[in-house]
């Protein structure tokens, strides 16, 4: 989105609890807390906006206490232009890690921009939803680092509104009324990270392949393979150099909603999330993560991507890039506080200011 900037945002601890050693669920869980925060937040798509947010951590007592621990989180925000989001994601551990899962829910009343497809490039288009989506993940230990698993992707998708006139109002867009996305399939998940939040070095990453079809309860055919790697390595005590390659592909009769898409606080940081979306793309960004005094640092980073389609894979003459500098500020657990300026040739440069890292 042009001109797209947090103006603020605004997280306010006001309670935390942690369960006591002689809690009735001690046999079952341990290390139990909660946090519930107020969010208080602008931006020029949504004015203000405000909800409550919280997380629950735990851990499971017969578990060593070197297994990865679990997290639930929940919360709701509503915005002057009556905007409404409800999720529920979760990470869960159990049985010192051999089993894994993991789901991203929520109910969504929002407004997007639409600027077209592949290299074909139309004015932004503000357009209307109501969706419900659930991604969720259970995976298995088969090695050290490794598990394998099985994904399940629902997406009920719904544009409740459109511009006169544009060209999601003519209804030529593949889902631009609606579509249902109803697939399960297979995942590879590897992860050798030293640390969830802050990782000086090892890797993340995750292969999926999910058809969605009429079988499921879908109504379109369609296969998404999924490739998301990361790599971290240190160049001394205080620097970290991230590498990142997405690479994602649709095979079959794909909404424009599900469609690779480029932009976001993750995905080539300085254009509006789905400014760009085609059936292929591939991602690769890099990140120099540099420890200054205390707990402030600094980053610079930089992204390049290419899009494709049923006819080119992937068109390496049209790159597209973005790049920019940030700022941390480190809680305890290297959670950091992380404030990015992001800029591009496609639109102005775009202000994010969040929690944890991109990537």
């Amino acid at each position: 989105m042009k001109n797209c900037k947090i103006l603020i945002i605004v997280l306010i601890l006001i309670s935390s609890h942690t369960f006591g050693q002689k809690d009735s669920t001690q046999k079952i869980f341990r290390n139990k807390s909660i946090l519930v925060l107020p969010v208080v937040f602008r931006l020029p798509e949504t004015r203000w906006g405000g909800g409550i947010a919280g997380a629950a951590s735990f851990s499971f007592a017969k578990d060593s206490i070197n297994a990865k621990p679990s997290q639930i989180t929940f919360g709701t925000t509503f915005t002057q232009n009556k905007q409404i989001l409800v999720f529920f994601p979760f990470k869960i551990f159990t049985n010192n890690d051999k089993y894994y899962f993991f789901s991203e829910n929520g109910w969504y009343r929002f407004n997007y921009l639409y600027s077209g497809i592949g290299e074909n490039r139309i004015p932004d288009e503000k357009y209307d939803t109501d969706y419900f989506r659930v991604r969720l993940l259970a995976a298995k230990q088969v090695r050290k680092s490794t598990y394998l698993g099985l994904r399940l992707n629902f997406e009920n998708y719904k544009v409740t509104g459109t511009v006169a006139g544009g060209e999601l109002e003519t209804g030529k867009i593949n889902g631009s009324d609606q579509s249902r996305t109803i697939g399960l399939g297979l995942s590879v998940l590897k992860d050798t990270r030293d640390a969830v939040f802050y990782p000086r070095k090892g890797i993340f990453g995750e292969f999926y392949i999910i058809p969605s079809s009429k079988i499921f309860g879908a109504n379109r055919n369609f296969t998404k393979i999924n490739l998301d790697l990361a790599h971290y390595n240190s160049f001394g005590p205080k620097t970290v150099f991230a590498k990142q390659i997405i690479a994602t592909s649709n095979i079959g009769n794909v909404p424009f909603n599900q469609m690779a898409y480029l932009g976001g606080q993750q995905k080539m940081r300085g254009i509006y999330e789905g400014y760009f979306r085609d059936k292929n793309a591939m991602i690769l960004q890099t990140e120099i993560r540099q420890e200054v005094w205390k707990m402030f640092g600094v980053v610079g980073f930089g992204s390049m991507a290419f899009l494709g389609d049923q006819n080119d894979l992937l068109r390496f003459k049209y790159p597209k890039y973005t790049y920019g500098l940030g700022l941390r500020i480190a809680t305890k657990n290297h959670l950091n506080l992380r404030i990015d300026y992001a800029l591009s040739p496609y639109t102005s440069g775009n202000f994010y200011a969040t929690v944890g890292e991109a990537f």
